[in-house]
């Protein structure tokens, strides 16, 4: 539907038809729409879901070997990953769940329809659920199935059929939909609006050999952000922006395909619509960053990766006449596999099996890269790979500068300290120079840039 001024009379008659059953596409309940104005919110963010149904791997070779040769993601867990967040879900009674995307493994039909099924567990709670899909879950080229020693192709969905399956979590109860992406303007408070941004660029999959990494807002969509921004400002609504892609560089590093590709034009049009905050996932690092021009303020939160460790999700709190709280929390597995007599030992030692997997394919993937250098004996890459490994751990858990400094006095950081300039000296170093220190927490107080 289109933009246009709305009032609270107006959301009061929209709520009325609704129940009624007089609107036959727009159809808001007492879930996601409104929250009265004035009182607390608080939002949990899980970035990166990445889920994937049992049916569709077994313990085969061709799985593992995708399993243990990917990024850290607990692909095996994912299922019991996510039980276990929704058993926190249901212990901590948040007002509205985002999640920014990725919410599958690779985009596979059958895991879209089991997690929109985990979906409804957590709205049937009580909680508002918002999603918007990430560069893996549509049109994805890389959707398998994994049996024995084979991948076998299978389908993923289309942007249609994404609409489709998420369409009670936040598509149904859109105050407005941009025409040219799965974006839509979500307003599960009166005083706290949500933009849900889709920054990924699946329209070419089908003609890729695997999914667009990097992501963009065309500048339709930026037309359509602006008059979202306008009707947020005629309601005395804060604005609030969710995208899977980075506003922001999080790395000096690593940021390309990260960072959306127009970031300059999108990062002047929050500015007009006065978006403070913008949560984003993609990049799986726990970071926090800022945007300062013309004492204008914006902060891209980018909350780290379900699957992997640490295993964590955001919990933003609006707090009205204050301003937010942003934290983290790690996933309590433990209570969740006590409560279900879950027997399996990975599970029942989760902490640690999830920190030394992460680590073990963080110091393969080093010692890869240090192959492809040439520069170091097998001794030297050992070395450098187990504190390169450490030092994940710490970054992508959102720690950097102090916090790291007793990897100073390790060997493999000091051979590569006496090295020539390359990728993974260069990242190493990256992670001292960090605008926060402990990425996990932060206040944003209300109104910065109103002054």
């Amino acid at each position: 539907m289109g933009i246009k001024k709305l009032s609270l009379v107006f959301l009061a008659f929209i709520i009325i038809l609704c129940f009624t059953g007089c609107v036959d596409k727009f159809i808001c309940n007492d879930i996601c729409c409104q929250i009265p104005s004035g009182e607390d919110i608080k939002i949990f963010i899980a970035t990166d879901p990445h889920y994937m149904s049992k049916k569709l791997f077994d313990d085969g070779k061709a799985f593992n070997t995708f399993l243990n040769t990917g990024d850290g993601k607990l692909i095996n867990y994912s299922e019991e990953i996510f039980d276990a967040f929704t058993y926190d879900i249901e212990n901590h009674q948040p007002n509205i769940l985002i999640i920014p995307g990725d919410l599958t493994c690779n985009g596979e039909k059958e895991s879209h329809l089991e997690f929109a099924n985990k979906l409804k567990i957590i709205q049937r709670m009580g909680v508002c659920v918002l999603v918007v899909p990430g560069n893996h879950d549509i049109e994805n080229p890389w959707a398998r199935n994994y049996v024995g020693d084979e991948l076998i192709k299978i389908d993923s969905i289309t942007p249609e059929e994404f609409e489709d399956i998420y369409y009670a979590y936040g598509y149904k109860d859109a105050v407005s939909r941009d025409p040219n992406s799965l974006s839509y303007l979500a307003t599960p408070a009166e005083d706290l609006w949500i933009l849900m941004l889709d920054s990924a660029k699946y329209n070419r999959n089908k003609l890729r050999d695997g999914p667009e990494m990097g992501g963009e807002i065309s500048p339709k969509t930026l037309e359509w952000i602006k008059e979202c921004g306008k009707l947020a400002k005629e309601n005395n609504a804060k604005l609030l922006g969710v995208m899977h892609h980075s506003l922001m560089d999080h790395s000096d590093i690593v940021n390309e395909n990260y960072t959306i590709i127009n970031n300059e034009d999108v990062i002047e049009v929050f500015k007009d619509c006065n978006i403070e905050i913008v949560l984003t996932g993609h990049i799986h690092l726990q970071d926090i960053k800022s945007h300062k021009e013309n004492n204008k303020i914006i902060y891209d939160i980018a909350t780290s990766c379900l699957s992997a460790y640490p295993n964590q999700y955001g919990v933003l709190e609006f707090i009205p006449d204050k301003g937010y709280y942003y934290k983290t929390s790690r996933v309590n597995i433990y209570d969740w596999a006590w409560e279900n007599e879950i027997q399996d030992k990975n599970i029942t030692n989760f902490r640690k099996y999830s920190r030394e997997f992460f680590k073990g394919r963080s110091y393969d993937r080093y010692y890869t890269q240090l192959l492809e250098i040439s520069k170091y004996s097998n001794e030297e890459m050992a070395a450098i790979s187990e504190t390169m490994s450490v030092l994940n751990l710490r970054y992508f858990a959102g720690f950097r500068n102090n916090e790291l400094y007793d990897i100073f006095k390790t060997e493999g950081f000091e051979i590569l300290l006496e090295s020539a300039p390359n990728f993974v000296r260069d990242y190493a170093l990256s992670m001292f120079s960090d605008e926060k220190t402990d990425n996990n927490k932060i206040f944003i107080p209300l109104g910065i840039n109103d002054k």
